[in-house]
């Protein structure tokens, strides 16, 4: 039995119908039981049962959770960049993921939590995956500090060695539909390309890069879901590990491959980037992958142009969109 935490959000309800792909249901889904999205991203799903979190908590600080589990993937947090309420972070990102993650380590029972990429902070000390290293980093913001909280806490009480950390970077693809402003570039853009024809990007404000060409590691939530589902079966793979592409490309690059997509020629527009936003806007992300290759993951990271392609084909151009 596995537990899928933040099961009706966009990663978990992508790794649940990744994990039916491979013909495994005997899946605890956990979330809040109210979220109105509920049943649109788990409906189609097969699952053992669903628990709503707060009941989650409870059983799992009471001992009382079913003895048959092998694995909590944990992926449900808020994921907010502009999220401020800390005490809120704390319950939510910090007490919840270590209960998760001593709870897992007692049992001996495999542990794969997220982590994320918004821990390396403005990129000054670069995106390694090394336990030893992590302390350098500064996250530019209040969720960035309660994933850094707990990486840290993990590594310092040695847990590292017994469970997996994963920084997602730039995640795009079906199942999003819900995030709001935290859902993607590629989901807002094709949105609006459809509405508008056309879409903006932020000017460059510094010298060494041309509007647009603002890079970021674009990641499709198919590969991250082929990384956990490798780590589920390769247990004594442990350790923090980035989940991105290992190729840092352009805004106009995702933007090209998404008219391509829809069948358009490019209409890009680049208006002014807000002055809130630039003294922590980040011009360059990559997820060097390196550190997961020598641990034994050889399956192909789809490049942007095919992820792309496949999700804007197969989902947003279709009437239904879940995966």
């Amino acid at each position: 039995m596995i537990i899928i935490t933040g099961a009706s959000g966009f990663i978990g309800s992508a790794y649940i119908a990744k994990l039916n792909a491979q013909g495994i249901s005997d899946i605890i889904a956990v979330d809040n039981s109210s979220l109105p999205h509920r049943e649109a991203l788990l409906g189609n799903k097969k699952i053992s049962s669903f628990m709503d979190r707060h009941e989650f908590i409870n059983q799992l600080r009471a001992d009382k959770l079913p003895s048959t589990i092998s694995a909590i993937v944990h992926l449900g947090a808020c994921s907010s960049t502009t999220e401020r309420n800390f005490d809120f972070l704390r319950e939510t990102n910090i007490d919840f993921s270590k209960s998760i993650i001593e709870y897992c380590v007692t049992k001996n029972i495999r542990c794969i939590y997220a982590s994320s990429a918004a821990t390396y902070g403005d990129g000054a000390h670069g995106y390694l995956d090394d336990e030893s290293t992590i302390d350098r980093f500064k996250p530019l913001n209040a969720y960035g500090d309660s994933k850094q909280m707990v990486d840290l806490w993990a590594r310092d009480k040695g847990y590292l060695s017994q469970v997996v950390a994963l920084k997602f970077f730039n995640v795009y693809g079906p199942n999003e539909y819900f995030k709001g402003d935290m859902a993607s570039i590629a989901w807002k853009a094709f949105n609006k390309i459809k509405e508008t024809g056309s879409f903006s990007l932020f000017k460059s404000h510094r010298a060494d890069y041309q509007d647009g060409e603002q890079m970021r590691d674009f990641v499709y939530v198919k590969d991250c879901c082929k990384v956990m589902s490798w780590l589920l079966e390769n247990k004594l793979v442990n350790g923090i590990y980035n989940v991105g592409s290992g190729h840092a490309r352009s805004w106009n690059d995702l933007l090209k491959a998404i008219f391509k997509a829809m069948g358009r020629e490019p209409m890009i527009q680049y208006i002014d980037m807000p002055e809130s936003l630039r003294n922590q806007y980040q011009y360059y992300t990559e997820a060097p992958i390196e550190k997961l290759r020598a641990a034994g993951f050889t399956a192909p990271i789809s490049s942007l142009e095919d992820g792309v392609q496949d999700y804007i084909t197969k989902y947003l151009m279709q009437p239904e969109m879940v995966w």
